[in-house]
């Protein structure tokens, strides 16, 4: 499955729209995740415990928008775009959201 978020892909001319898809996935952070960022945070550098479970989220959401398109019959999924939104009562949950247009190339 291609993913791009450009509305073409070089070489490969659109044969058939499909349609919007999507994909999500939420993560939440527990206390040690907490914990060990407010470490970082005190001291600087990055929180690579963060970092993972934002790439792991992302991924998810991509695959899941890419299952979706591919139940359509796509083989590509082009104009993606990727959307970040912070969830729930005290901020503790992050969404990641991807949605694109499937299509035939």
């Amino acid at each position: 499955m291609l993913i791009s978020t450009t509305s073409v892909l070089d070489g490969k001319p659109v044969s058939r729209y499909l349609g919007i898809v999507t994909g999500e996935a939420i993560i939440g952070a527990n206390i040690f995740r907490d914990m060990f960022a407010m470490v970082r945070d005190v001291v600087g550098g990055r929180s690579a415990t963060y970092e993972k479970a934002l790439a792991e989220a992302r991924e998810t959401a991509l695959t899941e928008m890419s299952a979706r398109a591919q139940e359509l019959g796509a083989n590509a999924v082009i104009g993606v775009d990727l959307d970040y939104e912070v969830l729930g009562q005290s901020n503790g949950m992050l969404m990641v959201s991807c949605s694109g247009t499937a299509v035939v190339c």
